[in-house]
């Protein structure tokens, strides 16, 4: 009798422990939500997060994230949960270790076999003649190490932000409290296209406490880093608004019988997407309205549903013929007339872009360090400019320049991986799942942002890198249910 009350009292006691530890994981989940969703309003509203001691804020928040789920998953003893993801991960630390060589102190004479240009700059800003080896024993491949460390920072807490939305496991759906950052995420765009268009439509034309905008840019310091944040919500929103039409039970076979049935929050959703295409249209960021119309036509096609013979979504093509109708009533006039200035800016684009690839082809393998395109393009200059050049007008291309053809070449292998793992696992999904709209809509997003860039500065933008991060996530995230696809490999 006495072992069977003994009995009781262990599984009551095991039992107690599970709760607790039940509800300690909850407790953290919920601290973690709350602490993403902060990030989700503060990044885009802290000028796009381009102050040092917003970046620095938004870094802090990332950490604890990670700190607390690391906290959770050791009391848990499990695993990180990414094993489908191991090749792409392995691409992201080789990524990092390249950054890390940068910044190691190598003698002279290896960097001399590494980088002969880096090398042949260090001996001349010190005043002495190449073979004088003795003044500079040891020296780093970048050329600004300290500039290499602030940009390798970020990329090291993104990379680690990533890793965290990949591997993190919440008690209830997961999908489920996606979606309620998609709703933050969508509810932020139209919070910074109706602000944005207060302030420059009201002659106010003031971002908080700065003045004189000269065109709509939300909380943003510049017109393009607002339009390539729109361009990821925008194809989020879409996504979450066709997620919730799949889920509905009745499906009526005419589409405007479809339009009139649609519900509330769907009305809400398809408003909010019309005020942040209004928000893009008046930023008159050229390359960011064609970015803009070249995703809502992968949206058309991606979203129509081929068993009514669609061709296209019919909804879609409402919804932004709506904003675009809206847009010439109140006057495109400014919007015009910036794409009749394009040959002008292309001009000097080219000029930067070719003096950027000067760059890259004197420093061809490891390139002259992650962040010091600013310090390092003055003495590539070709032509004569007023203002300082602190970027080159294509991501890519800089990048190139600042980490050498090994470390693009890793980041491009990566890209390639990823988008066809996530386009396999979208195809794999049925057609009555919402999981597959939002997948949809968060890749279609990365790629008009990516688009973008081409032309501009974006994925170093802290708030665009936050939600580019979030993006890749969120489409593993929808597609990651063991019994929707098979992740090993």
């Amino acid at each position: 009798m006495g072992g069977i009350i003994e009995g009781i009292n262990l599984h009551t006691h095991i039992h107690g422990r599970e709760l607790f530890h039940q509800d300690q994981s909850d407790m953290i989940n919920k601290v973690i939500q709350l602490i993403l969703i902060i990030l989700f309003i503060f990044t885009p509203v802290a000028f796009g997060s381009m102050e040092l001691w917003a970046f620095s804020l938004m870094e802090l928040g990332i950490l604890l994230v990670i700190v607390l789920w690391a906290t959770q998953n050791l009391a848990r003893s499990s695993g990180l949960g990414v094993r489908s993801l191991k090749y792409e991960i392995l691409f992201i630390c080789l990524f990092l270790i390249i950054v890390i060589f940068q910044l190691i102190p190598f003698p002279s004479g290896i960097v001399k076999i590494l980088s002969p240009k880096t090398y042949e700059l260090r001996h001349a800003l010190a005043g002495s003649t190449p073979q004088s080896e003795i003044s500079i024993p040891h020296s780093t491949i970048s050329l600004i190490p300290f500039a290499t460390k602030i940009e390798f920072l970020k990329w090291l807490t993104l990379s680690g932000l990533l890793l965290f939305l990949l591997s993190w496991r919440v008690s209830e759906n997961e999908f489920r409290v996606m979606k309620r950052f998609l709703v933050v995420i969508f509810l932020v765009g139209v919070f910074e296209s109706l602000y944005g268009m207060f302030e420059f439509f009201s002659g106010h034309r003031q971002i908080l406490y700065l003045r004189g905008i000269a065109a709509v840019s939300g909380t943003f310091i510049n017109r393009n880093y607002f339009a390539g944040y729109l361009l990821m919500v925008i194809p989020l929103s879409m996504g979450l608004f066709f997620s919730r039409e799949a889920i509905r039970k009745s499906r009526t076979p005419s589409w405007l019988n479809e339009l009139s049935s649609l519900d509330g929050k769907m009305l809400l959703i398809g408003f909010g997407v019309v005020v942040m295409i209004l928000g893009l249209l008046f930023s008159a960021s050229r390359m960011g309205i064609l970015s803009l119309l070249l995703s809502f036509s992968l949206i058309s096609l991606l979203l129509r549903d081929p068993r009514r013979e669609k061709r296209f979504s019919k909804i879609s093509f409402l919804i932004l013929s709506l904003a675009l109708l809206w847009g010439v009533w109140i006057g495109l006039d400014a919007v015009i007339g910036r794409f009749l200035n394009v040959t002008e800016d292309f001009k000097s684009r080219w000029l930067i872009w070719s003096s950027t690839f000067e760059i890259l082809k004197t420093f061809p393998f490891f390139g002259s360090g992650l962040g010091t395109f600013s310090q390092v393009f003055p003495m590539y200059r070709s032509f004569h400019i007023r203002n300082l050049v602190t970027h080159a007008e294509n991501d890519f291309l800089q990048l190139a320049s600042e980490v050498g053809l090994v470390g693009i070449g890793l980041l491009l292998i990566l890209f390639i991986l990823f988008f066809f793992k996530a386009v396999l696992g979208i195809r794999s999904l049925p057609r009555s799942r919402s999981e597959r709209y939002v997948g949809i809509g968060g890749l279609v997003g990365i790629l008009a942002l990516m688009l973008h860039s081409l032309v501009e500065r974006n994925l170093q933008i802290p708030a665009n890198a936050f939600l580019y991060t979030f993006s890749w996530a969120l489409v593993f995230q929808t597609i990651r249910q063991k019994d929707r696809l098979n992740w090993s490999d």
